[in-house]
């Protein structure tokens, strides 16, 4: 054997370990990256669960804070700083849950007719409405408002995190009490404590608790197979704002945002689509009410707000008062229709724009999203009753609607 032989063994033999080795490291750098990004994936999840669990208790502690503000008793025994709480909390939610919504049309409507202070005007600031009612009740609170430092605004964020806490311990107990009340119908109907918070199921369990027929059982307890089944769908609060806003918009042609500030409106989007939702589920309603009556009612109403709202936005725009309005008839709703989108039309607006104070670029941006609209808010709220009207020309269609965009069962 000669020496270049056994030097080409050698170095075989080297390559051989250098690739042995290099591949122990890759499948060990392997490992590595697979467990990297399982950790990570689990920590995403993680991480978004809490943030899902998190908004749901802030949701719940948002009600136990403003449950009390449809009380005549509170209003009579509330300090300013209690009122100041619950406008705070109802302002922060009222784009996201129509629960908070409701409260704060009713906190604005106390307020007006108490102290004469209208809250839209003061928006989220607790302080400055605080401050306004403690004016008007005593001098002394109003100057102790006044030299308030901004050391005791931070004492007053802790002390309504405090009041915030304590309201929800109290409701926490309420909801106990009342358990325990109706612990009879809620065994029957497997029903969580927590699921209490939810106003109409607490309301068809009471009324099943109170019943004194068989007859008056039997319909409160299909009232609560239907709230649970609800619950099941939308959670113990019920859909939020932006929820209902979609699937409004996305079966309504006229509906929009500015709807969605109205109690009213928002409440028959939610009756709609619980009916909806009942109607996929399987449930036909009551012997007062079919699941499909209750859907075409609330469908009615929105119809109905959807005009009111379109009517007092034109008045808003042109200046036109109801009773100019009612007194010209349908020629002056055609004309302003006919002049809707015109240069004169804008004029108008944007004159009615800075009578609000607005600044310079807040009215040309408000001018731009005008002239991007097409059609009157009437002329919009028409055409879709205009539509409606020929989907109802036969059963067949419908049926065939209804299964796109309505009630399926």
């Amino acid at each position: 054997m000669s020496e270049s032989d056994g030097m080409d063994d050698f170095l075989d033999n080297g390559i051989r370990q250098s690739l042995l080795i290099a591949s122990r490291i890759a499948e060990t750098l392997a490992r590595r990256l697979q467990e990297t990004q399982r950790q990570q994936e689990h920590h995403d999840a993680q991480t978004a669960h809490e943030a899902h669990a998190r908004l749901a208790v802030e949701r719940s502690e948002a009600h136990a804070a403003i449950a009390a503000v449809h009380k005549e008793q509170w209003w009579d025994n509330a300090d300013p700083a209690d009122i100041a709480t619950a406008h705070a909390v109802a302002e922060g939610w009222k784009d996201h849950d129509p629960t908070a919504l409701e409260a704060s049309e009713k906190i604005r409507q106390e307020v007006l007719s108490r102290y004469g202070i209208d809250t839209r005007d003061v928006g989220p600031d607790t302080a400055y409405l605080e401050s306004g009612i403690e004016t008007i009740t005593a001098e002394k609170a109003r100057q102790e408002e006044l030299a308030r430092s901004q050391e005791e605004r931070r004492k007053e964020a802790v002390e309504h995190e405090k009041a915030m806490q304590l309201l929800a311990a109290t409701r926490a107990e309420e909801l106990r009490t009342q358990a325990a009340k109706l612990a009879p119908e809620m065994e029957r109907h497997h029903v969580p404590v927590e699921y209490l918070a939810n106003p109409e199921l607490a309301q068809a369990l009471q009324r099943a608790h109170t019943a004194k027929t068989s007859k008056a059982v039997a319909i409160a307890d299909a009232d609560i197979r239907e709230r649970m089944f609800l619950i099941s769908k939308d959670g113990i609060n019920g859909p939020d704002i932006d929820q209902l806003r979609k699937e409004t918009t996305a079966n309504m042609n006229g509906a929009g945002a500015e709807h969605f500030q109205d109690p009213a409106f928002v409440k028959a989007a939610k009756e709609m689509h619980e009916a909806k939702l009942l109607a996929e589920g399987g449930f036909i309603g009551s012997q007062f009410a079919s699941v499909e009556q209750r859907y075409e009612r609330a469908e009615k109403e929105l119809f109905t707000r959807l005009e009111d709202v379109g009517r007092e936005i034109e008045n808003r725009v042109t200046g036109n008062d109801s009773s100019r309005l009612q007194d010209q008839g349908l020629k002056a709703e055609t004309a302003s229709a006919a002049s809707y989108g015109s240069a004169e039309h804008h004029e108008k607006f944007a004159d009615s724009l800075e009578n609000t104070g607005a600044n310079e670029t807040q009215i040309r941006g408000r001018l731009a999203a005008a002239r991007s609209e097409a059609t009157h808010p009437i002329a919009a709220v028409t055409m879709g009753k205009a539509a409606r009207a020929r989907k109802s020309s036969t059963g067949a269609a419908i049926g065939a609607e209804r299964g796109k965009s309505g009630l399926s069962r």
